[in-house]
């Protein structure tokens, strides 16, 4: 699958990778808010870190004057990890100003994200909150008293709904609720959860059973019945096929326009030598063939790429010289 994206987001994903001026990837040293969410082994996670000026009497009052992330995941996450970063530029929040940012102003600051992407705009809001109460505990900022809810415990005291991308019962009752989902395609987009194996949908206690107990089954669940019939014909919706040709120009031009330039910047490159259905097989020279790590390169870097910008089912095999 080839994602839409904006030119805004593929900008700021480059601006990112290369480490241009101005743009926010790292991470900072001893900051006065940390933050995470997600996981690798789910397939997506984000460090959020801040600094703050603090201020002499009310630390409610203090501003947050520098943010970076580390991201693990695909062109979206990074984007989206890129454009929570310049939103809090922007605005000089404190802390807890820096809560008014959702999801949503993240994906309006990308221009539009694909509905199976929205969960990366979602891990940095997440990450955002996760951060704040760090901070809070750190300069004794009593959020509960103040009536902000960030959430602090939820993963560890809920029952686990999703196993493929542990995502517990509380978690998901919150978002459904804050994000209006109706469908369990929506949850998937918004949060991953039922997004592998698909188990977690129907089961007693599953996803639907979730989102009858929020919205009732009466009307609401109707409603929700019809748009997930319809929703479900979208995703599944297979586009049109694509001869051999078209899908290696499809892979080279991933490869020119954005892996051999993040591998040249480091003194390496990338050299495509077959393809063979979504198998692709490549070889790395300069700096990348020579490095220990040539082979998580390949998978993490390269592979990754070609997921996200042709077809999730593509495979990189290293070929040795």
């Amino acid at each position: 699958m080839v994602w839409d994206y904006s030119e805004k987001t593929t900008r700021l994903f480059m601006d990112a990778v290369h480490g241009k001026p101005g743009t926010h990837l790292g991470e900072i040293e001893d900051p006065d808010g940390f933050g995470e969410h997600g996981s690798i082994v789910c397939g997506d996670a984000m460090r959020f870190t801040f600094r703050v000026e603090r201020h002499r009497t009310d630390p409610t009052k203090d501003v947050i004057v520098e943010a970076k992330y580390l991201t693990f995941g695909c062109t979206s996450a990074i984007a989206a990890s890129e454009a929570l970063c310049t939103l809090i530029d922007k605005g000089r929040y404190t802390p807890i100003e820096a809560l008014k940012i959702q999801n949503k102003d993240i994906v309006e600051f990308l221009e539009g994200l694909p509905e199976q992407k929205i969960h990366c705009s979602v891990m940095g809001a997440e990450a955002l909150e996760a951060a704040v109460f760090n901070w809070a505990q750190k300069r004794g900022v009593d959020l509960e008293r103040l009536g902000i809810d960030v959430h602090a415990d939820e993963q560890e005291e809920g029952r686990i709904v999703c196993k493929c991308f542990s995502v517990s019962e509380p978690y998901l009752r919150r978002k459904i609720k804050e994000l209006n989902l109706r469908t369990i395609p929506e949850v998937t987009n918004a949060v991953k959860a039922g997004g592998a194996c698909m188990s977690c949908h129907h089961v007693p206690g599953g996803l639907q059973d979730l989102l009858d107990d929020t919205w009732g089954s009466g009307e609401g669940s109707q409603r929700a019945t019809r748009k997930t019939s319809k929703a479900g014909a979208d995703v599944t919706k297979e586009e049109p096929a694509v001869s051999p040709y078209q899908f290696a120009k499809r892979i080279e031009k991933a490869v020119d326009q954005y892996i051999r330039p993040m591998l040249q910047k480091d003194g390496g490159d990338v050299e495509i030598i077959d393809i063979k259905d979504t198998l692709v097989y490549c070889r790395l020279h300069g700096a990348c063939a020579a490095c220990a790590g040539a082979s998580r390169t390949l998978k993490m870097m390269v592979e990754r790429t070609l997921k996200d910008m042709v077809d999730e089912r593509i495979r990189v095999i290293e070929v040795e010289v």
